[in-house]
């Protein structure tokens, strides 16, 4: 029977959230490309594949990201196309595009769609569609038959904030040797529709496992905001608990920023990171969470950054800078060790 979620909508002010929200300046340094790519036969004239995959900056339009041809089939799903916004909008604009988010930098944000348009030129196939209205799966490559993350943006339901809290993510894992998806979900029918799209994603990645080359033994779950409800559901009930869908619970479920609170004695162990600043979701109730769950003897950590709001993605240039290795190291920790990716200590350090 498909388990229901049971979930109180949680109103925030728009313009609170709004109010809140700021853009923090970083170094604008040259991202690492992603790794583990492979060539593939370009047909057509030189200055036709140039224009292809012609990088974009913070001049271009919201429109030039939807509609490069890279990204045809699936260009809408790039920027937080839920949410109202004019197509002839700067990307230096960006922040705005994610009332729910924090420190979300344009520089890095058109950084990270030229890797994407980068691993389409090079022939890898970036989005794979589910079956589902308005869902699929992004996929950036590890080390083949590692396994896998999925990661879950959050946007309160509203939105997918890909952008900011996901594909940096992926790209990181993806750096680390791990294969890591974003899932793309719609928001159409709430908490309950999204849950149900990441366990069909989840369930593909299953079903085609030896296509996209990754073990399925030892996978974690990870969300922000509204995302991490989402990993915290697959946790506790599995992804067979909303669908058709598989019957495997992820070895690891690391949250971030939300105000969840339920758990069961079968929820797997759980990394949970916040900002002590954060105004929507309460520090004291991811602690009390974490409490609880350890005391029934399930491994969990939870982490409190200072000086840190809502939203902060992966913590470029805050107190939460490199968080995600942490992450990685407490997901290793509950692997078989067959599965652990051999990556010197080096990569580990800030």
């Amino acid at each position: 029977m498909r388990f229901r979620l049971m979930i109180m909508a949680v109103s925030v002010s728009i313009f609170t959230v709004f109010a809140s929200c700021s853009s923090t300046p970083v170094s604008h340094r040259l991202l690492d490309e992603v790794r583990h790519g492979h060539d593939s036969v370009q047909v057509g004239t030189h200055d036709t594949i140039m224009e292809e995959y012609k990088h974009l900056t913070i001049d271009n339009t919201v429109s030039d990201v939807i509609n490069t041809p890279a990204f045809k089939g699936f260009g809408q799903y790039v920027l937080p196309s839920e949410w109202h916004y004019d197509p002839d909008m700067k990307l230096k604009y960006i922040p705005s595009l994610l009332p729910y988010h924090n420190y979300v930098d344009a520089n890095r944000s058109a950084g990270y769609i030229n890797m994407m348009i980068d691993m389409r030129k090079r022939g890898e196939k970036l989005f794979y569609p589910i079956g589902r209205k308005d869902a699929g799966l992004f996929f950036f490559p590890g080390k083949p038959d590692a396994p896998f993350a999925v990661i879950c943006p959050g946007g309160g339901f509203s939105y997918v904030g890909s952008i900011h809290e996901g594909f940096p993510l992926a790209i990181e894992l993806s750096k680390k040797g791990y294969n890591a998806f974003v899932i793309q979900y719609s928001v159409a029918y709430g908490a309950q529709g999204a849950v149900e799209d990441l366990a069909a994603g989840i369930d593909y990645i299953f079903r085609h496992a030896l296509e996209l080359k990754v073990s399925t033994r030892d996978y974690s779950v990870w969300g922000g905001s509204a995302g991490a409800r989402m990993a915290a559901y697959i946790g506790s009930y599995t992804p067979a608990a909303f669908g058709n869908f598989v019957n495997a619970r992820p070895a690891t479920v690391v949250m971030g920023y939300t105000g969840h609170s339920e758990y069961t004695r079968l929820d797997p162990p759980t990394y949970v990171v916040i900002g002590a600043n954060d105004g929507i979701a309460s520090p004291a109730i991811m602690r009390r969470r974490v409490e609880a769950l350890k005391a029934i003897g399930i491994d969990s950590e939870f982490h409190l950054f200072p000086n840190l709001r809502h939203g902060f993605g992966l913590g470029t240039g805050t107190s939460a800078d490199r968080w995600i290795d942490g992450a990685v190291r407490f997901w290793e920790k509950h692997m078989n060790t067959s599965d652990k990716i051999n990556i010197p200590i080096k990569e580990y350090e800030n």
